[in-house]
């Protein structure tokens, strides 16, 4: 069976990663080790916390995500979506991996909506044939906690949400994927998003 690696570097809800992916019925590791996630066919890149911060955790094993992910697909989930992308403006301009091309930005302020986002919404296929979606309705509902979003171009975007703006609810390029929401806590909806990650592994 293959074996997707989850990446440790200190911040992201692992456990409910681990039995998400598990019930999607991965064979999968919690890792921080660089020849471990060097050897697996999928990657997982979760998160919760700072950009800056997270960035800065996941320092000794960029190289090594950077060098997998040109032959495996990596999935980012939340913060970990965010690292994929050029830079974010969260606690000033920092940089990320920029496997996805686009820049992270802060909500508006001033709407009359809270901040963070932090709850059940829709998402807008952009891509329908896209495999990581394979089997979504128009619109499917999942589970979002943040204050930052990404922005991008149609070209990378697979699905977008409204919250205060329309932003890009997930974005993929090559073999990088990453989903603004939580899969792990979205339900049937999440459970098949895992699921078709799983099988393009």
């Amino acid at each position: 069976m293959k074996k997707i690696a989850i990446i440790d570097y200190g911040l992201g809800n692992l456990r409910s990663v681990i039995r998400g992916l598990e019930k999607a019925g991965a064979n999968a590791v919690i890792t921080s080790e660089k020849d471990e996630i060097a050897a697996a066919d999928g990657l997982v890149l979760p998160g919760v916390g700072a950009f800056h911060e997270g960035m800065d955790q996941l320092g000794p094993l960029k190289t090594t995500v950077l060098e997998a992910t040109r032959d495996v697909p990596l999935l980012g989930i939340c913060l970990g979506m965010q690292m994929l992308m050029d830079t974010s403006e969260e606690h000033g301009i920092h940089q990320g991996l920029g496997l996805v091309p686009g820049h992270v930005r802060r909500f508006p302020r001033g709407s009359g909506q809270k901040v963070p986002h932090m709850g059940w919404n829709s998402l807008c296929l952009e891509q329908v044939d896209n495999p990581l979606f394979a089997g979504f309705g128009r619109q499917e509902y999942v589970y979002f906690v943040h204050s930052y979003y990404a922005q991008t171009t149609t070209e990378f975007t697979l699905t977008t949400t409204e919250y205060i703006c329309p932003f890009a609810s997930s974005v993929g390029r090559c073999n990088a994927y990453g989903v603004q929401f939580h899969p792990e806590k979205s339900g049937a909806t999440g459970l098949l998003l895992l699921n078709n990650f799983i099988g393009m592994v």
